[in-house]
């Protein structure tokens, strides 16, 4: 049953989820409008928060405007000037308007409706850009509303073409109205008085009206404690639905022994404390869901091969899944090396193997003689299946999202899981981002693991930091240069494979190099990681197809040009392909960028290698939205809560959806009823059974 249903159901808000073509003025064509900004409903409608707000009263005189900058000023139309029609059908708009003091022009560009709604001798309060000099000042295509307007506190909206913010205000006025008629509050009374919440009707017309900053304030701390604790609750919410009963409990009294102790190295606290949870967990009634993350070479691999180590003693099969071929190919040699020598059967399933190749090793998965299966999403495909598939792990999950990680857990019967990240998330981010799962952590290196020298300099010193990189390459060392394009374009950025050309001619002359980036063809790709990792290629020009990729432990030095393209836990990525060997490395960080923030960061990798610490550095600065950059990690779009800036907010969220589900863990009673259907919404989909 959807939400939408339940809320009908119980007849609530009613009109508020009729179409948003009801709404008078909006129709068939403007309501098409609405539905590419995600908008069908007017209940919907309430919930399209401003991204910003234009505050009116602080105008300046045209005299104290900032030239080259957006100022709002307060000025009465003298005259306008007849439209100019210009090459390519383009018309200019302008209209001579002073402040009683001093005269300055009014410029709209191809936006004949907004200039004829000017009217001569009236005064408005006007914002836009004031280019010009002393003399002479124009001010661009500005927004306006009239001095008779009593809300001088405006509400700037995501917008698509043909809706402006007038129409959207209007709509919002009546879908407000609804509200009134029909009045409904999400939250019980008992959590309003605690944790300090103004009512939802006062937020909800606060938050697009607002009379001052105290009320937009107030507003946007409650619908911000709304999505938080919503979020809180569904996530909870999923995990206590995994905890249904697993068919594969095993058996704690298998011993882990001969493994560790055939190990070439000692397992270091992390890792061992990691290997515990995991195997208490695979010896319960219900599924493990835990989340293993660890910093760049922190050896979550080795715990990995120690579950499926157990699972194959305990007679189930396990099933690995890499978001790319490379990283599949090296969890499959590694997971091999730990396993094969027990006598356990690993084999690497790609998209890429020949389907002759593919069918093969299905008929070996599905009777059994293979105990850990590696691969790509190619060992989710339906023809793919296991006999007694026990234990599904998941690498850099949040490159996956929920699905792709439910479809290879169907392919067992409540199977144990494990997702493993490369990439530290700070504490509370991982709670929301993997709020179903349990969390183990490995804060430590191997033992033999130096840090890596990290260097930040300018493309005036690159010529210098390629001597140094030719230096580690006589010694016997091989390099990766990263840049963050591999297409040619007008961007001064560098692009790849001219710049591969350049430096194989210019300052890496004499060297051996390759080239590799993310649109060569699979097979390409493992063939240039094969001849650097065998030492045939010395420099391995790039983008970021490296971040996860084979482990080349000569690889010494790392260049990374216009790293101001990256964020810090990308650059950290990336600098953890280097000092996985016995030599010391380095990362040079070239940028021409000097802006403050990009210093900061600069500062931020050169003096800390650190994963969890950058992370949490990154968060504060990019924000949780683009933390993942562009990777589908299955949480719903948060519209106004922001975690990064939200911490303490997120904080009593937290503690509040404990509160809520440990005295009513299904969300039965009454009171908590529509705060159910709101988590419902929320997530669009049955979460709660």
């Amino acid at each position: 049953m959807s939400a939408l249903f339940m809320y009908k159901e119980v007849n609530m808000l009613g009109s508020l989820f009729t179409d948003i073509e009801k709404l008078k003025g909006v129709g068939t064509a403007r309501g098409e409008k609405y539905r590419k900004l995600g908008i069908s409903t007017p209940y919907e409608l309430i919930f399209h928060i401003p991204r910003a707000y234009l505050d009116y009263r602080a105008f300046v005189p045209v005299s104290q405007a900032v030239l080259n900058d957006y100022n709002v000023l307060k000025l009465t139309v003298v005259k306008k000037l007849a439209p100019q029609r210009i090459k390519g059908g383009l018309v200019i708009c302008k209209a001579l308007a002073t402040d009683g003091t001093d005269d300055i022009l009014i410029v709209v560009y191809n936006n004949v409706y907004a200039f004829q709604a000017l009217k001569e001798n009236e005064t408005y309060y006007m914002h836009g850009k004031v280019n010009g000099n002393f003399l002479r000042k124009e001010i661009m295509a500005p927004v306006y509303i009239p001095s008779s307007e009593k809300m001088l506190i405006q509400p700037v909206y995501p917008l698509t073409q043909g809706l402006s913010v007038t129409l959207v205000r209007t709509a919002m006025r009546q879908a407000l109205e609804m509200m009134k008629r029909e009045p409904f509050e999400t939250m019980p009374s008992y959590i309003l008085n605690k944790y300090r919440l103004c009512p939802l009707d006062y937020a909800l017309e606060n938050i697009h009206f607002p009379t001052d900053e105290d009320a937009v304030s107030a507003a946007r701390r409650r619908l911000s404690f709304d999505e938080l604790l919503k979020l809180q609750i569904g996530m909870s919410l999923m995990k206590s639905r995994s905890r249904r009963s697993t068919a594969f409990k095993m058996d704690s009294s298998v011993s882990i022994k001969p493994f560790t102790d055939g190990l070439p190295f000692e397992l270091t606290e992390g890792q061992s404390k990691a290997v515990s949870e995991i195997i208490s967990d695979l010896c319960r009634e219900i599924p493990m869901n835990r989340l293993l993350q660890g910093d760049v070479g922190s050896g979550k691999t080795a715990v990995a091969a120690a579950a499926c180590y157990f699972a194959a003693e305990n007679g189930l099969q396990s099933a690995l899944m890499a978001p790319t071929e490379i990283l599949a190919s090296q969890h499959y040699n590694t997971l091999s090396s730990f396993l094969e020598p027990f006598g356990m059967k690993v084999c690497l399933l790609t998209g890429s193997l020949t389907p002759k190749k593919k069918a093969m090793l299905r008929e070996k998965i599905v009777s059994g003689e293979i105990n850990v299966i590696v691969g790509t999403h190619a060992i989710i495909q339906k023809d793919v299946e296991y006999k007694a598939l026990g234990l599904v792990i998941t690498d850099e999950q949040h490159r996956f999202g929920v699905a792709q990680r439910a479809a290879l857990a169907e392919k067992g019967d409540s199977p144990h899981k494990l997702v493993m990240s490369a990439t530290p998330i700070p504490r509370t981010l991982a709670l929301i981002i993997y709020g179903d799962l349990d969390i183990s952590a490995i804060k430590q290196l191997p033992k033999g693991r130096k840090p890596v020298n990290t260097y930040a300099v300018t493309g005036k010193l690159r010529h210098r930091a390629f001597g140094f990189v030719k230096a580690r390459l006589d010694e016997g060392r091989q390099a990766y240069v990263v840049c963050p394009m591999i297409e040619e374009s007008e961007s001064e950025l560098h692009a790849v494979k001219t710049y591969a050309e350049e430096a194989a001619n210019g300052d890496l002359k004499g060297y051996t190099t390759a080239l590799l980036h993310g649109k060569m063809r699979p097979n390409e790709k493992d063939k240039v990681m094969k001849s650097f990792r065998d030492g045939e290629i010395q420099v391995l020009i790039c983008t970021t197809v490296v971040e996860v990729g084979v482990d080349v432990p000569n690889a010494a030095v790392m260049v990374i040009e216009n790293a101001e393209r990256f964020g810090l836990s990308q650059l950290h990525q990336l600098r953890g392909r280097v000092g996985r060997g016995e030599f010391e490395s380095t990362c040079i960080l070239i940028t021409d960028n000097v802006s403050d923030d990009c210093v900061k960061r600069m500062k931020i990798m050169s003096s800390t290698s650190d994963g969890f610490k950058i992370s949490e550095e990154d968060l504060k600065m990019r924000g949780p939205g683009d933390f993942f950059g562009s990777a589908q990690h299955g949480l719903p779009t948060l519209k106004i809560a922001d975690i990064a800036c939200d911490m303490e907010l997120m904080n009593e969220a937290q503690n509040c959806a404990r509160e809520i589900l440990e005295a009513d863990p299904m969300l039965e009673k009454k009171e908590h009823r529509t705060l159910k259907l709101d988590v419902m919404r929320l997530f669009e989909k049955e979460i709660i059974g």
